[in-house]
């Protein structure tokens, strides 16, 4: 079983999406969807700088539509739309993956590949999302730092609770990341989890705390226009590891999910009990293989970084196709961790 991947925020550099503008069609898909949202995509992911793409109104946009053009390119053009996800009808056929999963906005992507979105859909939506999330990080000065290994990385969460901080991240591999104020955060950088190192992240709030409500409301306006599909390829939610298997959760999920935690950590569990062995992350692809690493010991990782890295998935990916279908075969319908 394979699984495909999607990253999130922090994941996007200056100049990322350079390299897959020489692919035929890309840049034009790219000014399509920088129509349909009102976003320049091309000139953020080839010519903006480090702190043009780090606005979180900026970012999301662009990490959804990496992903997309990347997965499109990797898996065929239009695979999120009707008629390639009835193409893609049996989880694991040949040339799909078997299990799909996003980290945090990431799961939006993940939503298009598995055909409960269309590309278009998820991008107008994850605009949305990141203008809400914006404006509702405006209201105070809060951020997020990552809290890497220690004497107890079990202990973590209660560390932070004590300091008023969320464990808004449960990334599994000895990393957690702590969401809060300003003040919060300074307290942690002056009194870590034993052993412990504390890493600032460059983003621009408390992103899956209680700070992201008012996000949460204008997600829920965008959504109600939407009708979603079943998804057509096993969806792992971020909120507990669980596979859904109905298009109208998946959606609940995404708009929940910009105020509640992400448990990555369930989400590998449950990876593994599906019998995944094999993982290729999308575009800019790098940080969940590195989790995969160290928390999915002996599965196969390959991060799809530039176009360089096409023909290497490809094959991965084909070699999976027939194992995955005859696992689905025998699943038994959705898996929790």
């Amino acid at each position: 079983m394979l699984v495909l991947v999607a990253p999130g925020q922090g994941a996007q550099s200056p100049g990322f999406l350079t390299p897959w503008l020489d692919l035929p069609g890309a840049a034009d898909r790219l000014r399509a969807w920088s129509e349909a949202i009102d976003l320049d995509l091309v000139r953020f992911g080839t010519q903006a700088d480090a702190d043009e793409i780090r606005d979180t109104a900026v970012a999301q946009p662009l990490l959804v539509a990496s992903a997309l053009l990347s997965a499109e390119a990797l898996l065929g053009e239009g695979f999120g739309l009707p008629g390639a996800a009835r193409a893609a009808e049996a989880p694991g056929a040949a040339g799909r993956p078997g299990v799909v999963a996003g980290h945090s906005v990431g799961e939006l992507a993940a939503a298009a590949i598995a055909g409960v979105l269309t590309p278009e859909e998820a991008l107008r939506l994850v605009r949305r999302r990141g203008l809400a999330m914006a404006e509702a990080a405006a209201v105070t000065e809060t951020g997020m730092a990552a809290v890497l290994g220690g004497k107890d990385p079990e202990g973590v969460p209660a560390h932070l609770e004590r300091l008023g901080l969320t464990a808004a991240n449960r990334n599994g591999a000895g990393q957690t990341v702590a969401a809060g104020t300003a003040e919060q955060l300074a307290a942690l950088d002056a009194d870590p989890p034993e052993g412990a190192r504390v890493r600032r992240l460059q983003v621009a709030g408390a992103f899956h705390t209680a700070h992201m409500a008012p996000a949460v409301a204008a997600m829920e306006t965008a959504a109600s226009a939407l009708v979603p599909a079943d998804p057509r390829v096993r969806w792992v939610s971020n909120a507990d590891g669980r596979v859904v298997d109905e298009g109208k959760e998946i959606l609940r999920r995404l708009v929940a999910q910009v105020a509640g935690p992400v448990r990555w950590d369930l989400c590998m569990e449950t990876f593994l009990s599906l019998g995944v062995t094999a993982m290729i992350e999308v575009c800019p692809g790098g940080t969940l293989t590195g989790l995969a690493k160290r928390g999915m010991k002996g599965v196969r990782t390959l991060a799809l970084k530039t176009p360089e890295h096409l023909d290497a998935a490809r094959e991965l990916l084909a070699g999976y196709g027939r194992d995955a279908a005859a696992a689905d075969a025998g699943a038994g319908g959705p898996a929790g961790a």
